[in-house]
């Protein structure tokens, strides 16, 4: 087996970041214009606002798990849910960057790959106050100027990219270094099995099957020594059954020894401090 093992703080076997994509409606936003005349599409995002970011704050904290995981969040999102927003901040959990309106970046257009960095930028800083360090692309949808762009903004890691279990650090153009890439995989995303549109229908899983694989690739990355990289959203993982499974997994994890749950940026800091020592 190729040794994919880090070096992770305090002898951890593995490092674990909870992460929440709070697109709320720019999901479906981004998807179809004409949604924005279709309120019962829309409510789907409403309710990752109003009761999905509520009770998994709530849970995560009655796991003790304050200041542990990662939203990354559009700036859309930021400047019509501010509140929940702040919600999120008060817990000490970090908020990173999620483009503006989680339109998906298309190569062919890079000035609009560059107005959702910034405009989503200005949204996180003017009305939080918040200068992210992490980055994740909508739908890990990426182009070439990628690293660029996340190098002109200074960003300390990204989490778009599917190509590993570990973190590594990016190239930037010309050979220096770029951000470290904290990778994720769809088979680690809620979105593939709940995520329901009746333009674009699909099944919805159990909470067992969803676990299965959840499970499953945890307890083989554990024995890796990679990084796990639960990728969630407040209008799936929010639903009633699904808090439930939230908890249920983080429950899961517990049970194995020497696990560190950490934020997107502490486990950049970790792997810089580890590695490049």
């Amino acid at each position: 087996m190729i040794d994919k093992s880090v070096k992770w703080p305090g002898g951890a076997k593995v490092a674990v970041m909870l992460t929440f994509d709070f697109d709320a409606e720019t999901l479906w936003l981004s998807r179809d214009p004409a949604n924005a005349r279709r309120p019962g599409t829309l409510s789907q995002g409403t309710y990752g606002a109003k009761v999905g970011v509520p009770k998994i704050l709530e849970t995560l904290h009655e796991a003790d798990l304050d200041k542990k995981a990662t939203f990354f969040i559009p700036g859309w999102t930021v400047e019509n849910h501010t509140q929940r927003c702040e919600m999120i901040l008060k817990q000490g959990h970090e908020i990173a960057h999620h483009s503006y309106s989680h339109t998906w970046v298309d190569p062919d257009f890079p000035e609009k790959e560059v107005e959702e960095m910034e405009k989503g930028l200005h949204a996180l800083k003017h009305v939080l106050g918040v200068k992210p360090k992490g980055y994740r692309s909508p739908a890990g949808e990426t182009s070439d100027n990628l690293i660029k762009l996340l190098g002109q903004h200074d960003f300390l890691y990204d989490s778009s990219l599917l190509d590993d279990v570990v973190p590594y650090r990016m190239a930037a153009p010309g050979g220096g270094k770029g951000p470290v890439e904290l990778p994720w995989h769809w088979s680690t995303d809620d979105a593939p099995y709940a995520l329901f549109s009746v333009k674009n229908p699909r099944p919805i899983f159990t909470n067992s099957h969803i676990l299965s694989v959840f499970q499953d690739e945890f307890r083989e990355i554990y024995r890796w020594g990679g990084l796990y990289n639960l990728v969630m959203h407040p209008q799936v993982s929010g639903r009633p059954a699904r808090i439930a499974m939230l908890r249920e997994m983080i429950a899961f994890i517990k049970t194995f020894p020497d696990v560190w749950f950490a934020t997107g940026t502490e486990v950049a800091e970790a792997w810089i401090a580890a590695h490049e020592a």
